[in-house]
């Protein structure tokens, strides 16, 4: 049986400060996982939970606080924020993968196919993105809505978003002429952020509301996400990043930082964080700890 797969409960989100909604985003799509994963028996799902175990939360926090301020209880929202979670933790199973950036940790822990093997990280990988769809269906909306949650998940996660950008990412390795600064940034819009972006927009979506001022904080939080991994690639260490560092450099790839370098890095990530919060002036202090999560992003160690 699968570890911690007791039967969960969740409590009704308020607005807290970041780190304790970050926490309690943490929990409630591990335990959702978790109760979706309990009474299998095999190394597949317990790669799964593994997996999905112990990451900084973000995407699911970005759903349960988009949720909350569309006025919808983020407990209505939960199988929304599990859902990215699996699917960001399959993404990042199927990355560390010899064929693939071959790393041998993440999130300070060995990789799934160093911890199993090579056959359960893919199926394990598979099985999450399976799973993120199932418990999407879980989300308490309209049908219209869920529909629509359903249809964008896909989007994002397949070659119009996160696939299509691994699989650019890939290609530009291999490139006789590397990358300029619009293509890294499109390449980077994909991979990274249509996942981010499609998190921020769970709350209007099950509202059916307005949905600019959050598509455009998403968008920009992506890209200042993705800035932010390039120069912790460039300048962090494995203690504290949690995996391995410096091999965008090591590789020749082109990244935020070797087209911009370091400063001029760290200040398109500021700026991008600042656009991201000014477009958030619409709902007031209401976006407060949205706005505490950009900042977050841009000033995080690992």
């Amino acid at each position: 049986m699968v570890e911690g797969a007791q039967g969960y409960r969740i409590a009704a989100l308020q607005r807290k400060p970041l780190d304790k909604a970050l926490a309690q985003a943490s929990l409630v799509a591990e335990a959702r996982i978790g109760f979706a994963l309990s009474g299998l028996e095999g190394d597949v799902p317990k790669a799964m939970l593994y997996a999905a175990s112990g990451g900084k939360a973000l995407r699911a926090f970005l759903v349960l606080e988009s949720a909350r301020m569309l006025g919808i209880n983020p407990v209505a929202a939960a199988g929304a924020a599990a859902a990215i979670e699996c699917i960001h933790a399959y993404s990042l199973v199927h990355d560390d993968l010899p064929c693939m950036d071959d790393d041998d940790l993440r999130r300070g822990q060995p990789t799934v196919h160093k911890k199993w093997d090579e056959a359960t990280a893919v199926l394990a990988g598979d099985g999450l993105q399976a799973l993120a769809f199932e418990l999407l269906v879980q989300a308490e909306c309209g049908p219209r809505a869920k529909l629509n949650l359903l249809m964008s998940l896909a989007n994002a996660a397949g070659v119009r978003g996160m696939v299509g950008g691994q699989a650019a990412d890939i290609a530009a390795e291999t490139a006789a002429v590397p990358l300029d600064l619009q293509q890294v940034m499109d390449l980077q819009a994909a991979k990274t952020g249509a996942l981010i972006s499609w998190s921020a927009l769970v709350g209007p979506r099950m509202a059916e509301a307005e949905r600019e001022p959050l598509s455009i904080y998403g968008a920009y939080l992506g890209l200042a996400f993705q800035i932010a991994d390039d120069v912790l690639d460039a300048i962090g260490d494995v203690a504290t990043v949690g995996k391995a560092v410096g091999k965008d450099a090591a590789a020749g790839k082109a990244t935020f930082v070797s087209l911009l370098g370091l400063d001029g890095a760290k200040s398109r990530a500021a700026a991008l964080v600042e656009e991201a919060c000014d477009a958030l002036s619409p709902y007031g202090e209401e976006a407060d700890t949205l706005k505490e999560a950009a900042q977050f992003v841009i000033a995080r160690t690992h």
